[in-house]
């Protein structure tokens, strides 16, 4: 008899994990809290409009390409994939709006418009990021950390200045740009990672090398229509997939979890691998004598922004607008630091618009746009009825000084989406979108272990374990899982 696996969670992290172990001939069962897949890349459809209700962005492409593969699989053969021309458009508070294309030579040229011979510099700044981004893929990504010594290992430690592990981001920009846009163009993914640019160790200038080296997609159908081909995948591999499946505890034997309990059902298992929520996983679900992480080790962890999102159906077209778009205020440290020393709804907000009608025409119907907004805020605030209400017209007001775009009228679809609904659809601690930020010391072997300390089968996976925030992040945080798990077979 095959072991009994189940895994808690269908986000991509818990359908990779799921589809390596039915892969490797366990018997998978996963259990799905929503009614749906995709965890917080699910869709939601009304009125002719289909949005993305999370992750908007497809990047590192042959991270997904990589794990098809080490299945015997094809990507295409699950999803279809497009490069977008225009990359993005960036607002600026007080300068004209620019846009990044697939051409680097023209955003060579841009940021030579911003200060003299930073083309040059882009292109030096870009191969270091390009070395740093080898490294980490090669060395430290896909490994996992059981202790310090491993993390800053021989190799860390000789290319740890390279590595730029021990500057941040913020300075280490600066010491090729003084152009306050070219330093935002290229540290703005940072908030995507829950963290400022003053925290982020300089290491993660490789999302630079990511963005303008590697390029943005759009897979068809959206980031859903990667969920459906990584649901497939999972199937395919011999998975089962249970949705509504809300799990509520555990049932042990000493140092073990024998079933795990939805309600009234419960599913015998030889080994578990939680992809949900790490705290509410280990607060929640866990008695008190299994507990790894204290109270106060949580209370002590940086946590990454939770996101203010409108998602709007607009009866007209949106000619100001990219696929995607970023507006930044001339002071964004203000905004982040309303998020991380002060926490507050951010005035003047930096905010990431998409409206992916502009590349996918089934997303909305004809002559209309698909709009999704995201205001990084954060994590822990009180978003009752009248605050949310309040803070969206103050958003969308902000959003038409900004572009000159009137989000009012036209309106066929509304709906706002904040801290209380992470907490209620995900279990986020104190509302989080993204998990735990990427300060240096909740980077590897810093961040929550993939396995427990106290019961022998019970692993997790997913954004705040190693290597973190990100869809390409937790596709391989599954991969890394599956692969202690099988060496502890």
């Amino acid at each position: 008899m095959a072991d009994k696996v189940i895994v808690i969670g269908a986000g991509f992290s818990g359908l990779a994990t799921a589809a390596i172990l039915a892969h490797k001939g366990y018997s998978v069962t996963l259990l799905e809290k929503n009614s749906t897949t995709g965890g917080r890349a699910r869709e939601w459809k009304t009125g002719g409009f289909t949005f993305d209700m999370g992750p908007s962005w497809y990047l590192m492409p042959e991270v997904f390409d990589t794990f098809f593969e080490y299945l015997g699989k094809k990507r295409e053969d699950y999803f279809n994939l497009h490069q977008l021309s225009n990359y993005y458009k960036v607002f600026f508070e007080n300068a004209d709006a620019v846009t990044i294309t697939s051409n680097l030579e023209d955003t060579k040229k841009l940021f030579d418009s911003f200060e003299p011979l930073a083309g040059l510099r882009l292109q030096k700044y870009l191969d270091q990021a390009q070395y740093k981004y080898d490294i980490a893929m090669k060395e430290f990504l896909y490994k996992e950390y059981r202790s310090v010594f491993q993390f800053f290992n021989r190799r860390i430690i000789q290319e740890g200045l390279k590595l730029n592990l021990f500057s941040d981001m913020d300075s280490f920009v600066a010491g090729f740009f003084k152009d306050t846009r070219a330093q935002q163009i290229l540290e703005y993914a940072m908030v995507f990672l829950g963290t400022s640019p003053k925290d982020a160790p300089a290491l993660y200038s490789i999302m630079s090398h990511v963005d303008l080296n590697l390029g943005v997609y759009y897979p068809e159908g959206g980031m859903a229509g990667a969920v459906a081909g990584f649901r497939k995948l999972a199937e395919d591999c011999g998975a089962e997939i249970l949705t509504d499946k809300n799990v509520t505890g555990y049932e042990y034997d000493r140092d073990r979890i024998t079933a795990v309990v939805c309600g009234e059902k419960r599913y015998p298992a030889d080994l578990v691998v939680n992809s949900a929520d790490y705290h509410h996983a280990e607060s929640d679900l866990l008695t008190q004598q299994y507990r790894r992480y204290s109270p106060r080790y949580w209370n002590s962890r940086v946590v990454a922004p939770s996101m203010f999102s409108i998602y709007l159906g607009v009866n007209r077209r949106l000619n100001k607008l990219e696929h995607h778009n970023l507006y930044f205020s001339e002071d964004w440290n203000h905004h982040f630091d309303q998020i991380f020393k002060k926490p507050q709804w951010p005035s003047n907000p930096c905010f990431y618009l998409s409206c992916n009608s502009k590349t996918d025409t089934t997303s909305a119907p004809p002559g209309s746009e698909n709009v999704f907004i995201l205001v990084p805020v954060a994590p822990g605030l009180d978003d009752n009825d009248t605050r949310r209400e309040n803070y969206a017209e103050e958003v969308l007001t902000h959003i038409e000084k900004v572009t000159g775009e009137d989000l009012h009228s036209d309106i066929a679809v509304r709906r706002i989406y904040s801290h209380r609904d992470f907490r209620a659809d995900y279990n986020a601690f104190k509302g989080t979108a993204l998990g735990l930020s990427h300060t240096l010391f909740q980077t590897a072997v810093f961040r929550p272990s993939h396995q427990s300390a106290k019961l022998k089968n019970l692993f997790y996976t997913g954004q705040f374990t190693h290597p973190g925030v990100g869809v390409p992040m937790t596709l391989i945080s599954g991969q890394i899982v599956a692969e202690e798990i099988e060496k502890n077979r």
